[in-house]
């Protein structure tokens, strides 16, 4: 099936009482807030034969992330497998809060990009410290913003990558993100 459109708003999502949402977050974003309804399939593990398995490919997939950037790559990887059918949230979770639609709350847990920002101004301070005793230190902090300019040229955060796959962004035990994952073939066991 190919999609009408390669994306929605909100509001317009919201108005359409669609019954395929997929979210691309990490299991403790997911945790935190979610469209009712919504199933998990975290782009670190994202396959779209899975998804395809689990949704009808005849009706538009609403892909849902944070901010709109995950999902867009999920899209994307729908797309080059031959499935027209994933729709983008436009802004995601964060635009659907905008306008005060519903969501399923949880557990408060920190955001993916928050942890980038940490990761990487500990990094930065650690080697500036660092380099009081070994000068070859500075090449941390060098590293670490040489790391930032990429991300920001290509829109594809490397630490940010490596923190999802990290143990308290995996987690899902006995908890709503592990009732509504759907891509589990490489998930860790809990």
């Amino acid at each position: 099936m190919k999609a009408a459109s390669t994306s929605i708003t909100a509001p317009s999502l919201n108005a359409t009482n669609a019954a395929q949402l997929l979210d691309v977050r990490t299991p403790a974003e997911f945790e935190e807030a979610h469209i009712p309804g919504s199933k998990l399939a975290p782009l670190d593990r994202f396959e779209p034969e899975q998804v395809c398995e689990v949704f009808d490919t005849e009706q538009p997939i609403y892909i849902i992330c944070g901010s709109g950037k995950r999902a867009a790559q999920a899209v994307e990887k729908m797309q080059a497998s031959g499935h027209d059918c994933a729709v983008l949230l436009e802004g995601g979770i964060a635009e659907w809060e905008k306008h005060d639609l519903r969501l399923n709350r949880g557990r408060k847990a920190m955001s993916l990009e928050r942890q980038v920002r940490i990761a990487a101004g500990a990094l930065v301070v650690i080697g500036v410290a660092l380099s009081f005793a070994n000068p070859w230190f500075l090449v941390l902090p060098a590293f670490i913003g040489s790391g930032l300019v990429f991300a920001g040229i290509t829109d594809s955060c490397g630490m940010g990558m490596m923190l999802a796959k990290m143990p308290w962004n995996r987690r899902t035990g006995d908890s709503v993100a592990a009732r509504n994952l759907i891509c589990a073939a490489t998930a860790p066991s809990s």
